[in-house]
């Protein structure tokens, strides 16, 4: 045996101990960084090979794993942008020189152009899904990505295209002549849409029974006539069908008109409408909206970032995108507690909250470090006996080299 090898061993093995310190060091000291994830030191011999009668002393090998799918606790907090991922999944972020990077650290706010940034200074990414637009998803890869900015619908005005009605007619109502107006109906009621610049405009929708199971429907704006009667707009219930009083087959499902100030035809739809053995009965959900600035956000567990704006409209603005790799727990950590994909990590896939074994975003919460205190003074206890012990056995090797070299004296 060598004495040489001896003093190198342990060195090594000092160098190994070293490792295990930074770790244990790096952990504690992140002990409360939001979704932080501990790091670990694992060691492996080095054998060299010896002969029967002596043996070479070998050294011990090093490597850093990173615990990245051992999740973390949630941490409550009052704000709606604060972001917790529940299962897997990392949030796409992005930094000022446009790479996409990974990270569970989910402490997200408005910054001064309202793009969702975290303390790291990364911008949160999803995608466009604004006047009702679909997410179209690059399942391996980064594409069609956009920085979630949540102040793009304030002040931002949308005409109203579309009305989706539940109603329900009378039948016991009074048959008059057709057409409805405003002064000729069986009833009334009233829409607020909105034209091409976010004015309001108050539509005006007159019902009269013209006989039996057949109704006369007209739209007006004040005293102007948006629709004319003839076939168009009479509707015919079927009720022959045991408690269904729907629409019969014949019978026209919608009404389409032509707001003042508006570019595009505004379509109400009818199709659920009923005449049972109700009173008048009428609910419209109406899209468009007025320009309003933004006043909070909300975040569903699907990552859908809704803009609440003043006035109290609602519009889906944005939806969270999430990603995976086949092995995160050999993706490469980088500055400011993200990661990006590597060979041994496996290529990143991306997609939606809740879909194809992603977990879902919990909204108002934050994920804790999961690094255990306890745990960690342990090792650190354990690396520092070891250090103690690997440095008494190069200094023996050193010592016994001093009596080596005085033999010749």
């Amino acid at each position: 045996m060598s004495l040489y090898g001896v003093m190198r061993t342990g060195v090594s093995g000092m160098n190994a101990q070293s490792n295990k310190l930074s770790t244990v060091s790096d952990n504690i000291a992140n002990v409360n960084t939001t979704g932080y994830k501990r790091a670990s030191t694992e060691f492996s011999s080095l054998i060299l090979k010896s002969g029967s009668g002596n043996y070479d002393s070998g050294a011990v090998e090093t490597t850093v794993r990173y615990a990245i799918t051992d999740p973390g606790n949630l941490q409550f907090t009052t704000s709606t942008t604060d972001l917790a991922v529940q299962g897997n999944g990392f949030f796409v972020v992005q930094d000022p020189n446009g790479n996409n990077f990974l990270t569970r650290a989910g402490s997200f706010v408005p910054d001064s152009t309202g793009n969702l940034v975290n303390t790291a200074g990364f911008q949160l990414m999803g995608y466009n899904i604004q006047n009702g637009a679909t997410p179209t998803v690059a399942a391996n890869g980064f594409g069609g990505l956009q920085v979630i900015n949540v102040n793009q619908m304030a002040l931002q005005a949308a005409p109203s295209t579309k009305a989706t009605v539940a109603a329900n007619l009378d039948p016991s109502a009074t048959a008059i002549a057709a057409p409805a107006g405003p002064a000729n109906y069986t009833s009334k009621t009233s829409m607020v849409t909105y034209d091409n610049i976010g004015n309001a405009v108050t539509l005006d929708v007159y019902a009269a029974k013209t006989g039996a199971n057949t109704w006369d429907i007209e739209v007006y704006n004040g005293a102007t006539a948006l629709t004319t009667s003839g076939p168009a707009t009479t509707f015919t219930f079927d009720v022959t069908a045991v408690g269904k009083g729907a629409l019969a087959a014949a019978s026209p499902t919608s009404l389409s008109v032509a707001i003042p100030g508006g570019s595009a035809a505004f379509n109400i739809d009818l199709s659920a409408m009923t005449q049972v053995a109700s009173a008048f009965d009428f609910k419209a959900t109406v899209d468009g909206n007025a320009p309003s600035a933004v006043e909070k956000v909300n975040i569903d567990d699907k990552g859908v970032v809704t803009a609440v704006l003043k006035n109290g409209t609602e519009l889906p603005s944005f939806q969270i995108a999430l990603a995976t790799v086949p092995s995160p727990d050999h993706l490469t950590p980088e500055v400011g507690n993200v990661y990006s994909p590597n060979l041994d990590s496996g290529n990143v896939q991306v997609g939606l909250a809740g879909q194809s074994g992603l977990g879902t975003i919990q909204s108002g919460a934050l994920e804790d470090s999961n690094v255990d205190l306890a745990d960690e003074l342990t090792s650190m206890i354990e690396a520092q006996r070891g250090f103690t012990a690997n440095s008494k056995s190069f200094q023996t090797g050193a010592d016994l080299l001093d009596v080596v070299v005085n033999l010749k004296r």
